[in-house]
């Protein structure tokens, strides 16, 4: 089993259970070079906010896309665009990646900003 599918297989059992709540979920995506961040409904059809290190908003703001100052910056944007669609608690989804660095940076932003989770 490669990093990958170890991951893929960590994340499927995480989203199992958060299926099972029936909440609201924030999912994290991270590459080399950026990191991502969306919020999906509880039956999972629908994405009600996004943020990235791809946005002009964001870039102007970060110098590079894959630190820890760059995944607090959208967790921050995330938090605003989340509220601004009506939710306030959600369920973190790290997806199978490791809660530490720029995946912890982002919860702790969002969590500052408003997010409930």
């Amino acid at each position: 089993m490669d990093k990958k599918a170890a991951r893929l297989r960590r994340a499927r059992k995480t989203r199992a259970k958060i299926a099972d709540l029936n909440k609201v979920r924030l999912c994290v995506f991270r590459t080399n070079n950026h990191i991502y961040a969306q919020v999906i409904s509880a039956e999972g059809d629908k994405v009600l906010a996004s943020a990235s290190t791809l946005e002009a908003d964001v870039r102007s703001d970060i110098k590079y896309g894959s630190n820890t100052d760059a995944a607090a910056v959208v967790g921050k944007r995330i938090a605003e665009k989340a509220k601004a669609a009506g939710v306030e608690t959600v369920a973190f989804d790290r997806a199978g990646f490791q809660y530490h660095g720029r995946v912890k940076a982002l919860a702790e932003a969002a969590r500052e900003n408003g997010l409930s989770f």
